[in-house]
């Protein structure tokens, strides 16, 4: 038994199953505790010291953090299935001009011009906006997980070109970089369990030894040998 335990915020959208699962195998005596948290929240988290490490959306602050860039998501147009998008493969901003696009006060895209025209409300969640999407209220533009997430049998998504792109990061206070963070690292970079989360091998761990020679007769050189030992006093033929 332990008291430690290792706390892992995510933001809505990111599915940390595959790691937890790895972590169970590795770190068997050490719980994790999943966080969900809002994207606006997840640095506050980090910093509170709410979690030990953390799936973020960026851009965020970066102060204090330290922070590795995992991927980069498709962003996708939600709209309900009757619209024109929808028999499209795939849509550009200019495809939207014409319709009311939904931005939502927890919207994770680092938009500069948002394409088409603003929507009337201004929608506190992503949860909120996918509803009035329904109500053919407008639009929205969301990474491809959020899509995913919030996914109603009246609404489809397409992939949007020419957009803003979420990239879901790891992130954990720089000065609380643990030996179980070290380890979280490993898993979520693939590292192998025999690894050594990327610091260089002990000079003895790094040389190979060299593979044993078996005791037995030296191939092709029995017969030198055998006739060596068979040499003595007793088979000398006496003059």
């Amino acid at each position: 038994m332990t008291d430690r335990e290792f706390r892992l915020a995510y933001v809505p959208g990111v599915t940390p199953a595959k790691w937890v699962g790895v972590w169970a195998e590795r770190v068997p005596d050490v719980p994790l505790t999943l966080v969900s948290v809002a994207a606006a929240d997840a640095v506050r988290v980090l910093r509170d010291g709410d979690a030990d490490a953390g799936f973020v959306r960026l851009p965020v602050d970066r102060e204090g953090l330290s922070v590795i860039p995992l991927y980069v998501e498709t962003t996708m147009v939600v709209v309900p299935k009757d619209h024109v998008v929808a028999a499209a493969d795939e849509v550009t901003v200019a495809d939207l001009a014409d319709d009311d696009i939904l931005r939502p006060m927890d919207d994770t895209l680092d938009w500069t011009t948002l394409p088409g025209r603003p929507a009337a409300a201004r929608p506190e969640t992503t949860a909120e906006a996918i509803q009035l999407v329904a109500a053919g209220a407008g639009l929205l533009l969301v990474p491809q997980s959020l899509a995913r997430l919030h996914h109603r049998r009246d609404l489809t998504y397409r992939p949007v070109v020419e957009t803003p792109q979420s990239q879901v990061a790891l992130a954990w206070p720089e000065n609380a970089t643990t030996e179980l963070v070290e380890d979280f690292i490993g898993i979520v970079r693939g590292r192998t369990a025999n690894s050594s989360r990327g610091r260089a091998p002990a000079p003895a761990e790094a040389k190979a030894k060299a593979p044993k020679q078996p005791r037995g007769p030296v191939p092709g050189g029995s017969g030198r040998r055998g006739a060596r030992t068979g040499r003595s006093g007793k088979g000398r033929r006496s003059r």
